[in-house]
């Protein structure tokens, strides 16, 4: 069996090992433009800040993909024979496959902003390998950075900037910080948070303009409220989407929505043909509308779901329970469950250590959890899962929360001393 696998992410090399775990005798080809390696993009802002090296953010020594016999190509896909069953390289080399699985990943969103057009130098993002290159480029050149994009890589970037000594102003366009995940209390102080680091963060504002220098680099953003803010270096972390803008180009393309569109098997409506992570979008049977999950941990677990199809393994994709975790700066986050799909006025349970940047939100429905948004420590997120899971109440939560609890011995939060309310989530 030959199995080619668009794009060397956390799906794909997934994918790639999972295959051959089952499969001793399966050819295994990884194709990606990107790099030629497998890199944790979670821990690109680390590389920014001269904390890891680029070798550091491969998971896998190199030496195992030849252990593993998976061959690695770097170069990009620009069209897809499914009549042959052959990728086409922009080489014009020509790849035939038995089993093919796009793993295209995400992509920057971006908006028609006035003056986008003319900037030729200084607008980044904060997604692939490229952007952390450009992003290292122009930072000795740069005094001031603009951002926009209240979410969790936005504030990964505007971490990296300050640690360069860049003055950086971050545009939220909501009235608080991450309105879709957190609630107003915490995000109250995690934009605290940002200000103590230096950070200009500017609520309800939003970019409406660009201006460039006669050379086309960047030079300065006009906002809604008036304001002209002279920078050389624009962010734009305003969320991403799946990666398939390419691949309208082919000849003979998969069906494409917002993302590749897949069945409750991950398998596209073409024969043999698969798409796993980022750049899925996941129809079940008698659910309205389809499913993208665009978050690190669910890529791993479809590349391994698909592997598993592949190998004959059939079984239907169950999307897992909610959990991602991440630092506001020195905040940690962990968050499990419903709590960033809840409506706003959801009961939620608010506990806040008096003084410190330290709280937990458990959002139930008067008999049973429903989810958590833990700040400022550390926590198991298998047994809030669990918890969820299992239906625990409230009350048998509030009673065992010290059991979750994932702190360094002498850094633990001491529950005691938190106040704990009873409040609606308010978004």
């Amino acid at each position: 069996m030959r199995v080619v696998i668009i794009g060397n992410g956390v799906a794909g090399i997934t994918c790639a090992m999972t295959v051959r775990k089952h499969d001793k005798d399966a050819s295994i080809t990884v194709l990606s433009g990107e790099t030629e390696y497998f890199f944790s993009r979670t821990a690109l802002m680390y590389a920014y800040m001269d904390k890891l090296t680029r070798r550091d953010l491969e998971p896998y020594e190199r030496s195992e993909y030849a252990r593993q016999d998976i061959k690695l190509i770097k170069g990009w896909m620009v069209d897809c024979n499914t009549q042959t069953q052959q990728v086409v390289l922009d080489n014009g080399e020509r790849i035939p496959y038995d089993k093919l699985v796009y793993a295209v990943g995400a992509k920057p969103n971006m908006f028609p902003w006035d003056g986008m057009d003319q900037v030729k130098e200084g607008k980044v993002h904060f997604v692939s390998m490229q952007d952390l290159e450009q992003c290292e480029r122009l930072t000795p050149s740069t005094q001031h950075a603009v951002v926009i994009g209240g979410g969790l890589i936005g504030i990964e970037l505007v971490e990296c900037l300050r640690h360069h000594g860049v003055k950086v102003t971050f545009l939220v366009r909501e009235s608080y910080y991450w309105p879709m995940a957190l609630g107003e209390e915490e995000a109250t102080f995690v934009t605290a948070e940002m200000r103590h680091h230096g950070v200009d963060v500017r609520l309800t504002e939003e970019m409406t303009r660009v201006e460039v220098d006669d050379n086309g680099r960047v030079k300065a953003v006009h906002t809604n409220k008036g304001n002209v803010i002279e920078c050389q270096m624009l962010g734009i972390a305003a969320g991403v989407r799946p990666n398939i803008d390419r691949l309208k180009d082919f000849s003979q393309p998969p069906e494409l929505g917002r993302g590749i569109v897949v069945n409750e098997y991950l398998e596209t409506p073409q024969k043999n043909v698969y798409a796993a992570g980022d750049c899925a979008e996941i129809h079940f049977p008698g659910q309205e509308r389809p499913t993208t999950e665009l978050i690190w941990y669910s890529a791993k677990r479809q590349g391994a779901h698909v592997a598993r199809n592949i190998v004959g393994q059939r079984e239907v994709y169950k999307p897992p329970l909610f959990f991602n975790s991440s630092k506001f700066f020195e905040i940690e986050y962990t968050t499990v469950g419903a709590v960033q799909t809840l409506p706003e006025g959801s009961p939620t349970i608010y506990r806040k250590m008096p003084g410190q940047p330290i709280s937990q939100r458990i959002a139930h429905d008067g008999t049973k959890v429903l989810g958590f948004n833990m700040l400022g420590s550390r926590w198991d997120h298998e047994v809030l899962e669990d918890w969820v899971l299992e239906a625990r109440s409230p009350q048998y939560v509030l009673e065992n929360l010290h059991k979750a609890q994932y702190d360094v011995e002498f850094g633990r939060a001491k529950l005691d001393n938190m106040q704990t309310t009873e409040i609606p989530l308010v978004r």
